[in-house]
């Protein structure tokens, strides 16, 4: 049987484990809301405060100049708290500079005898020992979560594993606002790349097939005129318009292949592509094709992703011959897009490319490029089958 105070303590073992799952749960559940990161880090803050029973705690960014910036803090009333702001030196052997340093979790038990601006400012704060642990976002030390203390020795042997839980949902909640961002301005340059292709659709249709439209309409006009006085001169002019209707005929349908190929629609990717590289410049070699139809946003997306390779291949590449193939995979289609160029093409280097990834990752794919300097351009997009919606995670 325990004794009464191996049973006491075993008691506060598990209200404190209690606790500190329920504040890991508030954190997650908020953090699941897509709460905004500041909101995150004022919570974080206040129930690592609370669950660890410290005087104060401090959530800092480490920013690209060398110094850091304390986004969040919480304090017991009057206790010593650093407090919040921008510009603050990461020096010495203080707890953030070691993190910052190797990306560890860190701690100081004694404040008192350690030099650098930082540990001076520390110790003007009221603080005496500290631990640090990382923060990281998509692989890279983004900050620390920082708890501390105005007693020296004053945190127990497990408070970094502890603080570490909550310094992940951190990242989870920055990971969610860098994907809510990079989805806006996705979304932003979709609307743009519309509006610019709906003005120049206007633009074309106005000063092609429109005019050539009115032009045959004012020939009619004439041809009912004549018809009658001039049967011949009527006749002239009505083989006249039958060239000028196949003209504005033909530019309709370019404009209309630019939009949607119809026969991509009535006959499939296979035949669509086939088409395509028949007129390319630079001469297309098709290796692998599909050998039946796919969803119908992923043959889109695939004719696009090949069409925009071959117009960069045919402006920039100054390529003897591409390749391409589509092919298949449990769940997802590859489409693969090679040429013998010059190389050196970025994926952020032209709307084209940048209009293609938004295309692409709207569909819940990827469009990867491999472009080194004398070695050619390689683009390879993943597109899933089972598709997705914007706004599904």
């Amino acid at each position: 049987m325990l004794e009464l105070s191996e049973h006491e303590a075993a008691l506060a073992r598990i209200r404190q484990l209690a606790a500190e799952q329920a504040a890991l749960r508030r954190v997650a559940t908020l953090v699941a809301g897509n709460a905004e990161p500041a909101e995150v880090f004022r919570l974080v803050c206040a129930e690592v405060g609370a669950v660890l029973g410290v005087e104060s705690t401090n959530l800092t960014r480490f920013e690209a100049d060398g110094t850091q910036n304390v986004l969040a803090g919480w304090s017991v009333h009057g206790a010593p708290v650093f407090p919040v702001g921008a510009g603050v030196p990461i020096d010495g052997n203080a707890a953030v500079a070691k993190v910052k340093h190797n990306g560890r979790p860190e701690r100081v038990d004694d404040y008192s005898s350690l030099a650098g601006a930082l540990p001076e400012r520390i110790r003007r704060a009221g603080i005496a020992s500290a631990v640090a642990v990382p923060i990281t976002v998509a692989g890279q030390l983004w900050g620390a979560l920082v708890a501390s203390s105005g007693r020296p020795n004053a945190f127990p042997p497990d408070t970094e594993q502890r603080v570490a839980g909550f310094a992940e949902l951190v990242a989870d909640a920055l990971a969610n606002a860098d994907a809510r961002e990079q989805l806006a301005a996705s979304a932003a340059r979709i609307v743009e790349v519309e509006d610019a292709e709906r003005r120049r659709l206007e633009r074309n249709l106005h000063d092609g097939a429109q005019q050539r439209l009115v032009a045959l309409g004012l020939d009619l006009g004439r041809v009912e005129t004549r018809i009658e006085r001039d049967p011949q001169g009527a006749k002239r002019l009505l083989a006249h318009v039958r060239v000028e209707l196949d003209s504005a005929l033909k530019e309709l349908r370019e404009l209309a292949r630019g939009i949607h190929p119809a026969i991509l629609s009535h006959q499939g990717l296979a035949c669509a592509l086939d088409d395509l590289t028949a007129r390319s410049p630079v001469p297309a070699q098709l290796v692998a094709l599909p050998t039946k139809r796919l969803p119908e946003p992923v043959e889109a997306a695939a004719y696009y992703v090949v069409a925009e390779a071959l117009t960069n291949v045919a402006k920039h590449a100054q390529a003897s011959v591409a390749t391409i193939s589509v092919t298949g995979a449990p769940g997802h289609t590859t489409i693969d897009v090679s040429d013998d160029g010059r190389g050196g093409a970025e994926l952020e280097g032209g709307s084209g490319l940048r209009g293609l990834t938004d295309r692409v990752e709207a569909l819940g794919g990827s469009l990867d490029i491999t472009s080194p300097d004398g070695g050619g351009t390689r683009l390879v997009a993943r597109l899933p089958l089972a598709l997705r919606t914007r706004g599904q995670h």
